[in-house]
């Protein structure tokens, strides 16, 4: 197969300064608000028929007329944060099915860029790629070896079929980090590595975040493009985050949870808590101006197009005041 030209491969605009948007929990957001079933969490089935599809795009659509509304970018993540290997045996994929499924939701998300970019609101295409096992319980830890190899097919799909960049996202080990990072370099692509934390702010494997960000960097010559944070509420994880210390220039994104909850009570709850836009929002400004190198952002699970609607408000003076 012929490689499809990339457009911003070589030159993520995001890394420019600007702020940029991207979407919320995607998986919760199809599942309470547009009653959908998503058989093991997962989004990327969906594009198996024309009313899926649809309705992908519908969900795209409510965050891309924000980031226009608001004239900042926007980084269009795949919906293939479970389309790996295992979990696509588990709903019945060979891996060649799965390696399609990674192409044609980039294709889905090229097809969004052409018919809604603009000057003001660049629009990047990322190939999302979720952990081997639970994004919330490290499980059994895979060697850099093993997860750069596994990872692979993903990353490579993705590559051939033109995304710009990869994003690792719930990041639960840095092993596994390591090893997409790896991967990721291999095969010429940018990739931003996202963590997830407990609510005392340190990785599920124990892990301060700190050390999982120079652990990655040191194992791999700062190869990643830039790092984030998602799936933790944003009162879990600030006061890991120190700007005085030199680690913290790395992060770069933000998707947290508008819910308090932890990963436990949030996977044990048979409803969807929401949290508070207005309050989310609120803390995304505390935090971008206290680090204004943090300019990606979007939500996580329980999040949909309200909180980053309040994120973009929020956030969007707060970076033109310190500018200014």
């Amino acid at each position: 197969m012929m490689k499809t030209t990339a457009q911003y491969r070589h030159r993520l605009p995001q890394q420019n300064g600007a702020l940029f948007l991207t979407d919320g929990g995607i998986e919760t957001c199809l599942i309470f608000d547009d009653g959908l079933e998503l058989p093991l969490f997962a989004a990327f089935p969906l594009m198996r028929d024309a009313e899926g599809r649809q309705a992908l795009t519908q969900y795209y659509e409510r965050f891309i007329e924000i980031a226009r509304r608001n004239a900042l970018g926007f980084v269009l993540e795949s919906p293939t944060w479970r389309a790996s290997a295992d979990w696509g045996a588990r709903l019945g994929y060979s891996l060649a099915e799965i390696s399609a499924a990674n192409t044609d939701a980039i294709a889905l998300m090229q097809e969004l860029r052409e018919a809604h970019e603009t000057p003001a609101s660049p629009m990047v295409v990322s190939g999302c790629i979720g952990p081997r096992g639970d994004g919330y319980v490290p499980g059994e830890i895979m060697s850099e070896e093993t997860a750069e190899a596994y990872h692979a097919l993903q990353v490579d799909a993705f590559a051939d079929a033109g995304a710009d960049m990869v994003s690792a996202i719930t990041m639960t080990s840095t092993s596994e980090a390591i090893g997409i990072t790896r991967a990721a370099r291999r095969a010429g692509m940018p990739v931003a590595i996202s963590f997830t934390v407990e609510t005392d702010g340190r990785l599920p494997t124990g892990q301060t975040l700190k050390a999982a960000i120079t652990r990655v960097d040191a194992a791999t010559a700062n190869a990643p493009a830039y790092y984030m944070l998602n799936c933790a509420h944003p009162s879990h994880f600030e006061g890991a985050i120190d700007p005085e210390q030199p680690w913290t220039q790395r992060l770069g994104g933000l998707r947290a949870n508008a819910s308090r909850r932890s990963h436990q009570e949030l996977n044990d709850s048979p409803d969807l808590d929401a949290g508070d836009p207005l309050e989310l929002g609120h803390q995304y400004r505390d935090i971008v101006r206290a680090n204004p190198q943090i300019n990606v952002l979007g939500g996580g699970c329980g999040t949909d197009h309200r909180h980053v609607e309040c994120i973009a408000l929020a956030c969007k003076p707060a970076r033109q005041s310190r500018i200014a």
